[in-house]
């Protein structure tokens, strides 16, 4: 909207010619949901709690988490809406990429909705059934990589991209659907998996949703692709103001989110989270770099993984509790301090993700 505007306002004054500049609309988008979130935060906590939209509690899981039970769950939809009000105000949405963002947004939060009012009609953590939840997943991450796969803005941008390599850059062909859907579906359940303390997941999807805006403003500009020595990606930078938006609502909601939490952003957050940040990794033909700048979503995903198989297989437990964060509780450490080391770590991953921009 913003940018047809902006014809206008150019006849006014050459100022206004600012707002074409990605930069300028990015940080627009930004500090727009940034904005949303926080004024619309305690409207949206009053709310849930007057339909009494509560957090259910896993009776196995870690007893410090039961003074949590009553907490207003099902936040994500202060994310969506946050976003997708930002995204439509300051993105080009005649690009492909930026309407795929924004139907990730609608079909991930759809499902994680879903999901919580299972839960929370059900009175159990448990929502929806794991192959019922896995099969939307699927068909959603599908219908995304199709549409991308035939669409024409990105037909001929389906290289994988080996980082610190300059000419490992191979072309996947039909496989890229196959790719593309893994990193979705991953990227969805990791990311959900992680999101169990407050403002946990929030940092790191801000931290990683950066590094990616970087990748795709670079990838975006011919003269800054070349000179980096990454393949030149037309009107992918435009991903940098959709990206702006999430990250400006995911730092509005960490302001009622962070410990303790007045709010839970649910499966209703953690997935649309999840859809975005890997179809952005998508986008940007980052791949490799998200799953090493992903880091604790992937370690949280195999301690479940590495849980289950060997209660299966040796009827043993080799951690306390799964996922991963649950396990150091239990250790004894605070969740404060199980948090921010999370943090700290992802911090680290990502300035090595960003590092091979030059690194090539």
């Amino acid at each position: 909207m913003i940018l047809y505007l902006t014809e206008i306002l150019r006849q006014l004054h050459d100022f206004f010619d600012v707002l074409r500049y990605i930069t300028v609309r990015s940080i627009g988008s930004t500090l727009t949901a940034l904005f949303i979130t926080l004024f619309g935060g305690p409207f949206i906590i009053r709310l849930l709690r007057l339909k009494q939209v509560h957090q259910v509690i896993r009776a196995e899981g870690p007893q410090s988490h039961h003074v949590k039970k009553g907490t207003p769950t099902m936040g994500g939809v202060l994310i969506a809406g946050a976003t997708l009000i930002s995204s439509l105000l300051w993105a080009d949405i005649s690009i492909l990429s930026v309407r795929l963002l924004i139907l990730t947004v609608f079909l991930f939060s759809i499902i994680g909705m879903v999901d919580d009012y299972r839960k929370i009609k059900g009175g159990n953590a448990k929502g929806m059934a794991a192959r019922e939840k896995f099969f939307w997943q699927s068909l959603a991450a599908f219908i995304l990589v199709i549409i991308l796969y035939y669409g024409a803005e990105f037909a001929a941008q389906t290289q994988l991209i080996i980082p610190i390599f300059k000419e490992a850059v191979y072309d996947l062909g039909p496989g890229f659907i196959v790719l593309g859907y893994l990193v979705i579906v991953s990227s969805v359940n990791s990311v959900n998996m992680t999101d169990g303390l407050d403002g946990l997941v929030l940092i790191p999807t801000i931290l990683i949703m950066s590094a990616l805006m970087v990748f795709g403003y670079v990838a975006g500009n011919y003269v800054m692709a070349d000179y980096l020595q990454l393949p030149y990606i037309p009107n992918v930078g435009e991903v940098t103001v959709f990206g702006g938006a999430l990250v400006g609502a995911c730092l509005g909601f960490l302001w009622y989110n962070t410990y303790p939490a007045q709010i839970f952003m649910g499966d209703t957050g953690s997935m649309l989270l999840g859809g975005c940040l890997g179809l952005v990794a998508i986008l940007v033909r980052q791949e490799i770099i998200y799953f090493i700048m992903s880091g604790i979503f992937v370690a949280e995903t195999l301690s479940v993984i590495i849980q289950v198989g060997c209660y299966k297989t040796m009827g043993r437990r080799p951690f306390r509790m799964a996922p991963l964060h649950h396990h150091f509780e239990l250790m004894g450490i605070p969740e404060p301090k199980v948090i921010v080391r999370f943090w700290i770590v992802t911090m680290v991953l990502v300035t090595l993700g960003l590092a091979t921009l030059k690194i090539r």
